[in-house]
């Protein structure tokens, strides 16, 4: 199998991609993965540092800007069409995978003016517009969330769940994590950092350090605010591991008691695999509010409870902090819960799907 891989912008597209390349790779000798995404993603730095052969067109977002940008921004895009049939012509897909994002637009659609059949991986409770307009015309979308069959054609709708890396797989496979004296909060941002768990973390600090002496963190900040923050915790006298990007996020999450994040599809995907209790805090400017609604889904399980970030204190959070890891037995319910919502198979039944569609069995 060749496999065209378009999109990317942030780790939530980006990372279930690289999911879907290992499990391509793997399968079979002589299978290859291609990315396609731009100079301005995530990918532009994560891509060649894995050595995954990638292209980058020069596409950008049409949403959220002027209309004199979005004027210019769409002048990109046929020649972001004409670099994208090149890059299909030259590497003969059997099958292109969009992982949403606006760079998996022009890729797609070169590839189905070229016959290569398409398919979309929607992580999120509500699709982007990117994801929609290319819907038409691709064969599979595959969702995670319950009520993702309503945004697209119902008969191309396979819900199987959001594919992670397989460096994470292990954190399912185990039992539990390595005992330790410590409490340990992991607090993730994103792939480009949250400020506002930023500042919600470094006002909740001096009440968590004083309630709960025994608390380690590891907080993943951005590049923006990695200095202000480590300055804060170091000032609370907090024991504290500040850094701008967890590359062995899989090591992190199976070291957690409680990881604090946001509500992005693949970092939920990432928890549940990983069986841990979460407090989730929504981006609450993300399209159609559809980290609030993704939320919902792991909340209403008991995996997991939500805040908003509008309407949430530090001291709340710090409450919620200390509630939960001074109730043993109540963060226990909640790893459950998230264990009984993770997809560790998601990559292996997308592949699956993939194959039964290039060899015409799956209609």
């Amino acid at each position: 199998m060749r496999a065209l891989i378009a999109g990317g912008g942030t780790g939530g597209h980006l990372f279930p991609g690289i999911a879907i390349a290992e499990e391509v790779v793997s399968r079979k000798a002589g299978n290859e993965v291609f990315f396609v995404g731009t100079r301005h993603g995530i990918e532009a730095r994560v891509l060649p540092e894995l050595g995954l052969a990638h292209a980058f067109i020069n596409v950008r977002g049409l949403k959220g800007t002027t209309w004199s940008s979005r004027l210019k921004r769409a002048m990109l895009l046929p020649a972001s069409l004409v670099e994208s049939l090149v890059l299909v012509r030259k590497f003969r897909p059997d099958v292109a995978v969009g992982v949403g994002g606006y760079a998996s637009g022009p890729p797609l659609a070169a590839a189905r003016l070229l016959g290569v059949p398409c398919v979309l991986l929607e992580q999120n409770s509500v699709p982007g517009a990117t994801n929609r307009l290319l819907a038409r015309f691709s064969r599979a979308v595959f969702t995670t969330f319950a009520g993702g069959e309503a945004y697209f054609p119902r008969s191309r709708v396979l819900r199987l769940g959001n594919p992670i890396r397989r460096q994470l797989l292990e954190n399912f496979l185990r039992a539990a994590r390595e005992p330790s004296d410590r409490f340990r909060l992991l607090v993730l941002g994103g792939s480009q950092g949250a400020r506002g768990i930023n500042d919600l973390m470094i006002g909740a600090a001096p009440t968590l350090v004083r309630r709960l002496p025994n608390l380690t963190i590891i907080h993943q900040t951005g590049q923006s605010d990695v200095s202000r923050v480590a300055d804060a915790y170091r000032e609370a006298n907090v024991d504290a591991e500040v850094v701008t990007f967890i590359d062995d996020v899989s090591s992190a999450y199976r070291a957690a008691d409680l990881v604090v994040c946001r509500a992005g599809a693949t970092t939920l995907a990432e928890v549940t695999v990983a069986k841990r209790a979460s407090i989730l805090i929504p981006f609450p400017h993300a399209a159609d509010n559809h980290q609030e609604r993704n939320a919902r889904d792991i909340v209403d399980a008991g995996a997991a409870l939500m805040l908003r970030q509008s309407e949430t204190t530090p001291e709340q959070l710090a409450d919620q902090i200390l509630d939960i890891a001074t109730h043993p037995d109540r963060r226990a319910t909640m790893e459950a819960a998230a264990a009984s919502l993770g997809r560790p198979e998601a990559a292996r039944e997308i592949v699956d799907a993939c194959e039964a569609i290039i060899a015409g069995r799956l209609r």
